[in-house]
């Protein structure tokens, strides 16, 4: 009989463990899918604080991740850049309102390069700026110092490698 319940522990642990796993993983899903919503409401709020409404929020993180940088649209994608949006129609839009430069390279017809205007050069900078306020407020009004920070992003890298691994080897 003992040998029995020794058999039949591993698996009550194994079950308990992943009902454990199961229950952080999904709540950790929430939470990255909130904060990337809850974050973008932020962009939004600062905006329309300042009155202006020719540019939405992921927009306007698509302007700041490029920053002073010249890429393509396949560059934004592997960087990640895009957000889930579809980046050749925001592209496209950025250009029209004069955010984005966009040109054909000199090396490859097929590719374009785009880059930040005067404008959207500005819009990056309101991005920066709220940032920047929540970096001189975040450890004392949010309570979350540097070490808590360095582990949150080291569960997060390996969060991303797990999915890219997932992705690249069919898990």
């Amino acid at each position: 009989m003992n040998n029995q319940r020794s058999a039949a522990t591993p698996v009550n642990v194994l079950n308990e463990s992943q009902e454990a796993i199961r229950s952080l993983y999904m709540e950790s899903l929430q939470l990255v899918e909130r904060l990337h919503r809850r974050l973008l409401d932020v962009i939004k709020d600062e905006f329309e604080r300042a009155g202006r409404s020719d540019i939405n929020a992921i927009q306007a993180l698509l302007l700041f991740n490029i920053g002073n940088a010249e890429l393509t649209a396949g560059e934004l994608r592997s960087r990640g850049y895009y957000l889930g949006s579809n980046v050749s129609y925001n592209v496209k839009k950025l250009v029209d309102l004069g955010f984005i430069n966009h040109e054909r390279s000199k090396l490859d017809r097929r590719s374009v390069r785009i880059s930040l205007t005067d404008k959207g050069m500005e819009v990056a900078d309101v991005v920066a700026r709220l940032y920047e306020r929540h970096i001189g407020s975040i450890e004392q009004v949010g309570g979350i110092n540097t070490d808590e920070f360095k582990q949150m992003n080291r569960a997060l890298q390996r969060l991303d490698r797990f999915w890219n691994d997932t992705i690249a080897y069919r898990m």
